[in-house]
């Protein structure tokens, strides 16, 4: 039996590009920083902050990827304005983290860090999307390490740098708080749609002042 694949309908599915966007063939490496290297024994996942018992959860590796996997057809819009359209990302749904380590009533946003205490916020309701995904694989074959290897967040309704690679955990909060990017110039949001790219086209209510 297959896995579960969830497929994007309208403009997510390809049928346009975001505006400012180019359509690229092949996927190019794109960080800052370098690579971090895996090491299996050290690493961890794990949800923090204001979760619904108060405790953090983790998750080893060999845990983490015996979590439920599915696959989602999606697009991705990096900010330096290339589109991938059409990619399969094989791995573990937001959703799946948000059952197992729910957050408390009160939570509105999520801080997803990441290796080098790299940081990326999104809205509650963008982190809880059921195309947002812990991706460990690309059309059908594991990321490599310049990729986002064991683990990126793919969030295919936001700009890319909202999925940030080498993921290592995620915080609740009750309050917005700017990510690494967010915090240098980025739009808090990242809709592609709206082309929300800088923090200078922030409207208010967009994001918390800088």
């Amino acid at each position: 039996m297959g896995h579960p694949v969830e497929r994007a309908s309208g403009a997510a599915a390809g049928s346009e590009l975001p505006p400012g966007q180019r359509l690229q063939r092949g996927w190019p490496v794109t960080h800052y920083g370098p690579v971090p290297k895996f090491r299996p024994e050290r690493w961890e996942f794990r949800v923090f902050g204001t979760t619904a018992d108060g405790d953090k959860r983790t998750w080893n590796h060999e845990e983490f990827t015996a979590l439920p996997y599915t696959t989602v057809v999606a697009d991705l819009h990096c900010v330096t304005r290339f589109s991938m359209l059409g990619a399969e990302w094989g791995g573990i749904p937001a959703r799946v983290i948000l059952e197992q380590a729910p957050p408390a009533p009160d939570v509105t946003h999520v801080m997803v860090w990441a290796e080098y205490g790299f940081s990326a916020n999104l809205r509650l309701a963008d982190f809880s999307s059921e195309r947002t995904i812990f991706a460990t694989h690309k059309d059908g074959e594991l990321l490599t390490a310049e990729h986002g290897f064991p683990v990126r967040l793919i969030v295919p309704h936001l700009y890319a740098w909202k999925g940030p690679k080498w993921v290592r955990g995620v915080e609740y909060m009750t309050a917005d708080r700017r990510g690494f990017w967010e915090e240098r110039g980025y739009h808090n949001i990242g809709d592609p749609w709206k082309e929300q790219r800088y923090s200078y086209q922030e409207e208010p209510g967009d994001g918390p002042e800088l």
